[in-house]
């Protein structure tokens, strides 16, 4: 019994330090300090190692031809945000982070959106476009309405643009073989109208331009613009339910215009445009009856019949030239 009391109090004292180095280290403890090694004595007759402390001096040189620190240079690293003793951080300041540098660069909202502006490759603004343009009709499958035009425009801004355009009809008008053959093999016949010329004053809006590649080699520029104007459109009808006893002359009929145009830049003066334009105006048919009587027939008052909305949407291919041909950027000082 008396040996069981002398053994346990020594097994507790073995055991115990080896359970409290075995526990975590609480969070936010300081690292035990350090001792520093003290240097080993020198050698007794003052030997070719030396003292072991003058490993450690830079002013003294050891005997393996390593050549001594030059004065000021401490070796250390320089760290962002420390403080420095020497190096240069000390002899330009402004060259060394801080730390409330990196502060502000981490506090700094990024920007996500970065956008790259081109400048317009022709500028508008101040110069003259001339259009001129060949016309065809899309909407009328009895009779076609070709014909050359030339269109002017001032542009007061690079986007927004006033001038006039006219078409001449006259020559080019065209009646289908169908239609003549069906008149005159069915006895059915609809009221056909041709038109000698027309002229509209327009405002031009350009609210797009870009750029495209094409063949693999070239860069094309390109604006599109929207077109509206008002004018007249000179018309007559064609005497087709008896042309025995009418005939018509050409009168002036209010249109409105309204139009998508595009056009493609070989330079920064000439372009290749396409326009489609719908011609909104009333328009007057010949009468579908025929009076009873010679009299009737010849009376003119019985020619004409309905008056309906017509669109004479056409299309318009050509070129644009602008005037000065040269110019040059004003750029913000």
């Amino acid at each position: 019994m008396k040996q069981a009391r002398f053994w346990l109090p020594l097994a507790a004292a073995l055991v115990l330090p080896q359970v409290a180095n075995a526990q975590p280290k609480k969070p936010g403890g300081k690292p035990p300090a350090t001792v520093p090694a003290k240097p080993l004595p020198s050698s007794a007759g003052g030997g070719a190692g030396g003292d072991m402390g003058d490993i450690d001096d830079p002013s003294k040189s050891s005997d393996t031809g390593t050549p001594p620190a030059a004065p000021g240079d401490t070796g250390a690293i320089v760290v962002p945000g420390a403080p420095s003793s020497g190096g240069i951080c000390e002899v330009d300041p402004s060259a060394c982070q801080k730390q409330s540098d990196v502060q502000a660069l981490a506090e700094k909202e990024p920007q996500k959106d970065i956008s790259a502006v081109q400048q317009i490759y022709a500028l508008r603004r101040g110069r003259v476009e001339l259009m001129p343009y060949w016309s065809f009709s899309l909407n009328d499958q009895f009779v076609s309405h070709p014909g050359p035009g030339l269109g002017v425009n001032y542009y007061l801004t690079n986007v927004l643009a006033i001038g006039v355009n006219a078409t001449l009809y006259q020559p080019f008008n065209g009646d289908s073989d169908f239609n003549f053959q069906n008149r005159r093999a069915t006895r059915v016949a609809v009221p056909l109208n041709e038109y000698q010329a027309a002229g509209t004053v327009n405002f031009t809006y350009v609210p797009m331009y870009g750029k495209f590649s094409g063949f693999n080699k070239f860069i094309f520029h390109y604006d599109g613009y929207i077109v509206g104007g008002v004018g007249a459109l000179r018309t007559r009808p064609i005497a087709v339910i008896d042309p025995d006893n009418r005939s018509f002359s050409y009168d002036w009929r209010l249109a409105m215009s309204v139009g998508l145009g595009l056009r493609i830049f070989l330079n920064r003066w000439f372009a290749v445009t396409a326009e489609v334009r719908d011609y909104i105006y009333v328009e007057q048919l010949e009468s579908t009856k025929i009076a009873a009587t010679q009299a009737q027939q010849q009376n003119r008052d019985t020619w004409f019949g309905e008056k309906p909305l017509t669109n004479n949407v056409q299309a318009q291919i050509g070129i644009s030239m602008f005037l000065p041909f040269s110019w040059e950027y004003r750029l913000p000082k």
